[in-house]
């Protein structure tokens, strides 16, 4: 399937190369679906449950929370388990506890069965980079503009189909019917594995701890040097990007829809205006990874969408009903920062080993970085009862975001810096 497969072995190695590739875009599909197929039945499940604006906080806090945990250990796991068999945990936790979910009777067991599901999830953020380095590190503009694009297409779906679903079936199978496809995720992946034992590659060797005298070592049988990544530049930088572009993401998937309606415009357009501008977010996952290939420092990219994001802030500011498909637009167009970050995990490593530790390590800090986000924006609006508090504070994470995108854009790899 890669370097390491018998070259002798063309139909194993077609095979593998399939698999792999359905099994990254299936698990990216299931990495945001526990978060937007439950936000819009909040006050359906606040009915049932008998829940507040508290819990209903604390559950939106849980995504990055999770991320960011999953963030600092799956590096550690990864060398322990290999890639592929983290990928199958990762899909078995999001199975799980999406079907755990849709069968709860209380508080606990949603908060419980999220935290288990997005776990999953989190685990998948961060080794679907060093899978696509490994297997396709000669198509790496195209596969990850690809998995990203459908990470994108499974954030919108949820959240569109969510109440229809509700509405016709109940809530139960409205949340519990993206248990089907997190379980589809799990079976190329034990399909690559059960190639990798057929061929005795030294992926099968490196998951069975057993390598032959006299072969080169595996490539990720020892733990990374994780530890050091938090003393360069680039894992920094890659941090703050991921962080910052996360905070305002998840800030504006918070509150866009109450800015909408405190301007006078109904719940339902708030409801569409953020809908939009989840969409867009397919341009930057089309576009944004292939063209960074393409360029030595791509910080111009990322001081386009600086740009883009300041300006639409100005304009949900001063005038959010003038011209509100422009500043979705603009809105949407910001966190492309996102994908071109993800693609430098790979532009920047030159192994596996380190891109998963450079994965782990930027996305594990980003998010937990960008926890609060959401709920600092809302407080600043509370005390402040107005949104310039709120938008200058976003204001400030794009510029951190550009100063951590100048350090992750330089050319270089995180070997050097090592």
């Amino acid at each position: 399937m890669t370097a390491r497969t018998p070259p002798h072995d063309p139909h194993a190695r077609l095979a593998g190369r399939a698999l792999v590739l359905a099994g990254i875009l299936l698990s990216a599909f299931n990495l945001r679906t526990a978060v937007t197929s439950l936000t819009p039945l909040l006050d359906v499940l606040g009915q049932e449950f008998s829940f507040g604006p508290t819990f209903a906080g604390l559950l939106g806090m849980v995504p990055t929370a999770t991320f960011a945990i999953a963030g600092v250990g799956t590096p550690r796991l990864a060398h322990r388990l290999g890639l592929e068999r983290t990928a199958v945990l990762s899909m078995v936790l999001a199975t799980t506890g999406l079907l755990w979910r849709s069968l709860t009777g209380g508080t606990g067991g949603l908060l419980a069965a999220s935290t288990v599901a997005l776990l999953g999830m989190g685990i998948g953020n961060v080794i679907l980079p060093p899978l696509v380095k490994r297997y396709f590190p000669d198509r790496l503009g195209p596969v990850s503009s690809l998995y990203i694009t459908v990470l994108q297409v499974g954030t919108i779906l949820p959240a569109l189909l969510a109440v229809p679903v509700a509405d016709a079936a109940g809530w139960r199978v409205s949340m519990g019917m993206w248990t089907l496809l997190a379980a589809a995720a799990i079976l190329p992946w034990l399909g690559v594995l059960r190639i990798e034992r057929k061929a005795g590659s030294e992926l099968a060797r490196l998951h069975d701890r057993a390598v032959v005298p006299g072969d080169e070592a595996p490539e990720l049988a020892a733990p990374a040097p994780r530890g050091r990544v938090w003393r360069t530049g680039l894992g920094w930088g890659l941090a703050l990007m991921f962080g910052m572009t996360s905070l305002v993401t998840y800030a504006m998937f918070t509150w866009l829809p109450k800015l909408m309606v405190e301007a006078g415009a109904s719940p339902a357009f708030g409801g569409t205006m953020l809908a939009l501008f989840s969409t867009l977010g397919l341009v930057g996952a089309l576009v944004m990874p292939s063209l960074a290939t393409r360029m030595r420092n791509p910080l111009p990219i990322a001081l386009f969408c600086a740009v883009c994001h300041l300006s639409a802030f100005a304009g949900l500011l001063w005038a959010p009903l003038a011209a509100p498909l422009l500043w979705m637009t603009l809105l949407g167009l910001g966190p492309s920062t996102f994908p071109l970050a993800l693609t430098l995990v790979n532009l920047r490593t030159r192994t596996p080993a380190a891109s998963s530790a450079l994965s782990g390590f930027s996305q594990g800090t980003g998010y937990a970085l960008s926890c609060l986000g959401p709920l600092l924006f809302g407080w600043l609006h509370e005390r402040s009862h107005g949104w310039e508090l709120p938008f200058a504070f976003l204001a400030l994470c794009v510029v951190v975001m550009v100063t951590g995108a100048w350090l992750a854009c330089r050319p270089g790899h995180l070997e050097e810096q090592w």
